[in-house]
């Protein structure tokens, strides 16, 4: 299959295809006698798993890590329940960090119905002293 039929096929660009072929999480493709990549019609299934590992927040490194891992004939499965893991713990910090962002944009829109724009003074009363 052709780079624009896979990419047609699987939602994606032929740029996409390239930098992942790149970035070695599709094999190399053999090539038509003109030098056009002829893929395998497998790789549409790589694709999507590509795409649903990025969805679920993995970055392309680490699917990169599990396609090797499955490459080599193993299940990644207990890897990928490791990084899982490691991954819902980011994201749970990371809306803590989101929470006290918003407390504080919270307080500051509470100054802002309470401040006389002519006392404004400084850099920007609002923010400053938070």
């Amino acid at each position: 299959m052709l780079i624009g039929e896979i990419a047609q096929r699987t939602g994606t660009t032929t740029k996409t295809l390239r930098f992942y072929e790149d970035a070695k999480l599709l094999p190399a493709p053999q090539r038509t006698p003109a030098g056009y990549r002829d893929y395998s019609p497998d790789v549409v299934d790589r694709i999507a798993f590509i795409h649903d590992a990025q969805k679920a927040g993995f970055t392309l490194r680490q699917v990169g890590q599990i396609l090797d891992i499955r490459d080599g004939g193993e299940s990644p499965c207990v890897h990928v329940g490791h990084l899982v893991h490691q991954r819902l713990e980011e994201v749970e910090q990371r809306i803590t960090e989101l929470e006290h962002t918003r407390d504080r944009l919270a307080a500051l829109a509470r100054r802002t119905r309470e401040l006389d724009p002519a006392d404004c003074g400084g850099y920007c009363t609002i923010i400053e002293a938070t």
